[in-house]
């Protein structure tokens, strides 16, 4: 009996056990099905919301789809986007988002709802190459203009990045090392080869309460030679061709977050450090003599050094039944450079002169947000703050012909309180509108506008049809420039007006899964943003020629999109299409250009697959951008009594595809990838429209990219 007892016991035990890894595994799988469909967001939300229900359509690239693209920076995650173009500057290192074709200074860049100091202030005009992925937990792009929500320059758009600030386990550990070609120089050891990137996470949970995480990443860019032949090049009748297309340049970026969340109370501290160093290497080289007959060639270098710190303070709680969201930040980012003098066939530095500031930005920034007053399911609204005071420094070298040695150095103090509800009608209408009164000691009081409708048309179809309008501060150069000598008069003007802009938009969204499982989702989209009060550089007299900053132009986009998403299994498909029109009004003071709309097509694919047995990743990544018209003013050399003309101008079609393969080891603890970047080799395209000097229309090539790129990585997870 007892034998028997026992085995039953253990058939019971057994049953048991199974049916409980069965209910665990089940849980699991529920719970990552929970976590799928209810995807949340916070851009332009009361609180964090289900991106199902937001009110306005946000864009999510999600850390999973980062780790597959391979990538190292935010610019290259937003490279795969469509209609933005992330543009590089050559002299600066720096690379800006280009959205709906407007450039850096239209789209406001945020790290968790926070505006991103930059060289020339803050949210506009940043970085992207200077904000690594490897704490990333997912982009939210909101394309049109958000002013009621995040204030000046948020005209084109906004792109808030989310970063992980708690782990699920007890102790995480990840590590990751990533080796690749540039174009196809590499050398792990040799300078001016490659590039090495290292990063390293960790996360410590105390409790259901506290936790703890700090990461640091590594990005050694070696620089990218392209037309030119590097460094160590001289020629003896100086031929221009010493240096490198894209600049080296080497950051370390590291951030420490300790959080707190419980019952209705969370906060966070999070610290951000990045420096970073770019080298540029003059083309043109100096002959020296050395006496008895021998003589070497030198060239004028320059180093810039940036240091930048972010301190950011979130808490969300209750106070009552209302709803406080705030954020308290300072932020810090300084440019120095530091010419010397480098013997070029010798190696040696000869001298170093004493390095100087020539960008400093000091931020003291908040914001917070009321919501929940009425305690009603259907009708809700919200109150909310900003302020910042902006110290900003310009160098007389950051301005043209060195801005006759005049350096500035300004603060301005902007305070902003803006109002928005939502009300839901019924299960399937609902209204949000917005307002926003924007006070400054620098420029006049700005109003912006919001309102938002979205229809559930059925229970898998959603229409949301959005309205908003923000404004663009003018930039140091628009209103300090000062230079006047004999060949130039051009003057900034300190009574610029802020530009206005507005965008209306229509989103259709479809979701739909059939018999055999696979799920498919729909997309149509249209959009019309349209900018004014456009501050140009203007003519104001020919002989003898002045120039100025003047409001006077106009600019309208059109864009019509389309996208599918198709998912079954281990296998996903993203496409999209559009095609957008741009109309720009641009004044000489003298003549205007036509304003006819130049319309140009992109598109873009991303296939994801793992196989079943071996959980290997296949990841595709493909983007058409088609070439792009635009008027561009042209005058006759040596000629400024001719009132010149406007042409179109042309950027050049390109097409970039990027393929990976990964493969997880040991239970997924391990897990190595390599592929191809750039397999077309796209280096520059043609670009007529690019401003140039004074007198003429620019003409030549733009760098994009730096050619075709294999790379290799190896993660570890603790």
């Amino acid at each position: 009996m007892s034998k028997i007892f026992l085995s039953m016991k253990k058939k019971l035990l057994s049953i048991l056990s199974l049916s409980v890894v069965l209910w665990v595994n089940a849980q699991e799988k529920d719970s990552l099905k929970q976590k799928t469909i209810d995807e949340v967001v916070i851009t332009g939300q009361f609180m964090q919301q289900s991106i199902d229900k937001s009110i306005y359509k946000v864009e999510v690239i999600d850390a999973q789809q980062i780790k597959n693209m391979a990538v190292t920076n935010v610019a290259e995650v937003l490279n795969q986007n469509l209609n933005i173009l992330i543009e590089p500057s050559k002299s600066s290192g720096n690379s800006t988002a280009n959205i709906m074709g407007l450039s850096g200074e239209y789209t406001k860049i945020l790290i968790d709802n926070i505006p991103v100091v930059s060289d020339e202030g803050m949210g506009n005009l940043v970085d992207l190459t200077k904000i690594n992925v490897n704490n990333i937990e997912r982009i939210e792009v909101v394309k049109g203009s958000m002013g009621v929500e995040y204030g000046n320059n948020a005209v084109a758009g906004v792109i808030n990045i989310i970063t992980k600030k708690n782990y699920s386990k007890k102790v995480t550990a990840l590590a990751s090392i990533q080796e690749e070609t540039v174009g196809k120089d590499y050398d792990w050891f040799k300078k001016g080869n490659g590039r090495h990137i290292q990063s390293l996470n960790l996360g410590y949970r105390f409790n259901d309460y506290w936790s703890v995480s700090a990461d640091i990443n590594h990005n050694d860019f070696q620089g990218y030679k392209g037309s030119l032949n590097g460094y160590k090049y001289f020629s003896e009748n100086n031929d221009g061709k010493r240096g490198y297309d894209w600049q080296p340049k080497d950051q370390l970026t590291t951030n420490g977050t300790i959080r707190y969340s419980k019952n209705n109370t969370s906060f966070f501290y999070k610290l951000n450090f990045l420096t970073e160093e770019i080298n540029y290497y003059n083309p043109l080289v100096t002959d020296l003599p050395l006496g008895g007959g021998n003589r070497t060639y030198t060239a004028n270098d320059k180093d810039y050094h940036t240091n930048r710190w972010i301190h950011q303070f979130n808490i969300q709680t209750k106070l009552g039944r209302i709803n406080y969201n705030g954020d308290f930040s300072y932020q810090r980012q300084e440019r120095k450079s530091q010419v010397y003098t480098y013997d070029v066939p010798n190696r040696k530095e000869i001298s170093r002169d004493n390095e100087i500031t020539f960008y400093k930005s000091d931020i003291l920034y908040s914001r917070g947000m009321f919501s929940n007053f009425l305690d009603n399911e259907k009708i809700n609204f919200q109150l909310g703050y900003e302020l910042d005071r902006t110290k900003g420094f310009a160098d007389a070298t950051t301005f043209e012909s060195n801005n006759n040695g005049k350096s500035i150095e300004r603060a301005i103090f902007n305070y902003a309180n803006f109002l928005s509800a939502e009300w839901k009608v019924n299960d399937w209408f609902s209204f949000r509108p917005g307002v926003r009164l924007s006070l400054s000691d620098r420029f006049s009081s700005q109003y912006n506008y919001s309102g938002t409708l979205r229809f559930t048309a059925s229970e898998n179809s959603d229409i949301r049809a959005v309205f908003g309008s923000a404004n663009r501060f003018p930039t140091y150069d628009e209103l300090y420039t000062f230079v006047v000598d004999n060949n130039h008069d051009i003057r900034g003007n300190e009574n610029l007006k802020p530009e206005t802009g507005y965008s209306a938009s229509v989103f259709w969204d479809y979701a739909l899964t059939n018999s055999g499982n696979w799920k498919f989702n729909f997309s149509l989209s249209g959009m019309y943003l349209d900018v004014q009060n456009r501050i140009e550089d203007v003519i104001i007299n020919n002989s003898p020629l002045q120039i100025t900053f003047l409001n006077v132009d106009d600019y309208k986009s059109i864009l019509f999109g389309g996208g599918i998403n198709v998912r079954k299994g281990d296998l996903s498909l993203n496409a999209g299409v559009s095609v957008m029109g741009v109309s720009q009004v641009l004044n000489t003071g003298n003549i205007t250009s036509p304003d006819d709309y130049n319309y140009y097509a992109e598109a873009n694919l991303a296939a994801n697959y793992t196989l079943p047995v071996s959980k290997t990743l296949f990841a595709l990544y493909y983007k058409y951008t088609g070439a792009q018209r635009r008027y561009t003013y042209q005058g006759k050399e040596n000629d400024p009594g001719d009132p010149g003309q406007y042409i179109l101008g042309e950027i050049g079609d390109f097409n970039m595809l990027n393929f990976t393969v990964s493969q997880p080891f040991f239970n997924n603890h391990f897990e190595i990838s390599a592929g191809i970047k750039n397999i077309f080799d796209v280096t520059s395209v043609k670009n007529t429209i690019q401003s140039g000097d004074t007198h003429n229309a620019s003409s030549g090539l733009q760098n994009l990219f730096y050619g075709r790129s294999y790379f290799m990585r190896l993660n570890y997870n603790f």
